[in-house]
């Protein structure tokens, strides 16, 4: 039988709040010690020893239990966590049934004594610092029902069982966000390793396919050239899917824009992009990737089938701005309404409607015969959704403008730069409009 290659393993970091779970099983086994020392020198003169005892016992087996399961990742769930909250807390409660009046009084330490606090350190480790902070306000509040005492002690104890579980949250939730980062850094390197196994394989194979394939179709000409032609822009656009990053997501559910547009490349489509990351919330780039490959379809079904287009992002201060534009025929005037009034809605729904979403304005040049331009400028994230950079709602759609000469960006030298560039004398007007000109 052939041998079958056994799945991937799931890559799996270590947990970074260990050595804090470990600092818990410590100071409870510490606290418990200490609070058996305690019960041997005081049971006598407790007013319910045998409660007193059992409530020993009952400590002594949950931090048996405990110790065991949060020596284990899989151990360390929110229920046991809650369900430790709970009995900890009537374990301590129970003091008021077990002590004199004068133990009380005179801030004998309870049955539980050090060992409760660890209640507090293990909500900060599991729920980070609001847990912590809350389950230090319930044990300081459950200590001043025990004494009845609003003693300076009393106010000292409260501040020390508050802070330990801050204190212990904070460290959790930055040892949390270090693992996070940590094991995204290395699911991105598995990712590029895994890509570039891919593309030495592509390379030995499909693309030189591909480009014989392509070679041979120009010295043959004919129908063969048109095979020749689609086997080169397959080779172009499978060049950029291979030399662009993989795709990343940061804990804070962000992309970059930059790789994700530069797989849009082919032959016909030339990518403009800035040298360094554009970051956007993940579901604000998937709006603007929609909207450019929604301009780009339009290219494909309604410019022609030898139409180019350019895409070119540029980041500002207070904004994104990304044009598309194409050297197709243009769009006649009045066509995008009848396009929506006969209910073809990919402008008006696909493009205005995601850019009006995102709070953005959308600009379009376009003459009959001279091609097409879009231009989308959305304000930078910080700024509320539908809102402008001085908090008015933006209006301006669809305003016929003139359009801005594109410029090359350095990040893609090879590009070819569109006519009516900086690079490209201008020609009385800018070039042909984008991958959007289109009638939606």
């Amino acid at each position: 039988m052939p041998k079958t290659t056994p799945p991937p393993q799931r890559l799996r970091v270590a947990d970074g709040r260990t050595p804090l779970w470990r600092a818990h099983n410590f100071f409870r086994t510490v606290g418990l010690i200490y609070a058996i020392v305690w019960f041997g020198m005081q049971v006598p003169h407790y007013e319910r020893p045998a409660l007193a005892t059992l409530e020993i016992v009952i400590m002594i087996g949950w931090t048996v239990f405990t110790v065991r399961r949060f020596r284990h990742r899989e151990g360390r769930t929110n229920t046991l966590v809650l369900i430790d909250q709970v009995l900890v807390s009537t374990l301590f409660l129970g003091n008021q049934l077990i002590m004199t009046p004068a133990q009380s009084d005179g801030m004998i330490p309870s049955v539980t004594t050090m060992w409760q606090p660890s209640m507090v350190t293990l909500a900060g480790v599991q729920w980070g610092w609001l847990g912590g902070g809350i389950s230090g306000a319930v044990s300081a509040l459950i200590n001043f029902l025990n004494r009845d005492s609003f003693e300076a002690l009393m106010f000292q104890d409260a501040v020390l069982l508050i802070g330990s579980g801050l204190l212990y949250g904070l460290a959790a939730d930055t040892a949390r966000r270090s693992t996070e980062r940590l094991s995204q850094a290395l699911r991105t390197e598995a990712a590029t390793a895994e890509r570039e196994r891919l593309a030495r394989s592509i390379h030995d194979s499909v693309l030189q396919v591909l480009a014989r394939v392509r070679n041979r179709g120009v010295e043959l000409g004919g129908e063969a050239a048109e095979l020749a032609r689609l086997a080169g822009e397959q080779e172009i656009a499978l060049r950029s899917l291979v030399a662009a990053g993989p795709p990343e997501h940061d804990p804070g559910g962000e992309i970059d824009l930059v790789a994700r547009l530069q797989v849009l490349r082919t032959g016909k489509v030339q990518v403009s992009v800035p040298a360094t990351e554009v970051r956007l919330p993940e579901q604000n780039g998937s709006d603007v990737l929609s909207i450019v490959r929604e301009a780009l379809e339009n290219v494909d079904r309604h410019a022609g089938p030898d139409a180019r287009a350019w895409v070119l992002l540029e980041e500002l201060p207070d904004e994104i701005v990304i044009s598309v534009r194409d050297d197709g025929p243009g769009i006649a005037e009045g066509r995008l309404d009848e396009a929506a009034a006969e209910g073809r809605m990919g402008v008006a729904q696909s493009i205005r409607g995601r850019v009006e979403h995102l709070g953005g304005t959308i600009s379009l040049d376009t003459t009959p015969g001279e091609g097409t331009e879009w231009e989308v400028r959305l304000p930078r994230p910080t700024t509320p959704p539908g809102r402008g950079a001085n908090g008015r709602a933006r209006k301006r759609m669809f305003t016929r403008r003139t359009a801005d000469p594109v410029r090359q960006d350095a990040a893609d030298p090879q590009s070819e730069p569109p006519p009516g560039s900086a690079t490209n004398p201008p020609d009385q007007r800018a070039d042909p409009a984008p991958r959007g000109g289109g009638e939606g």
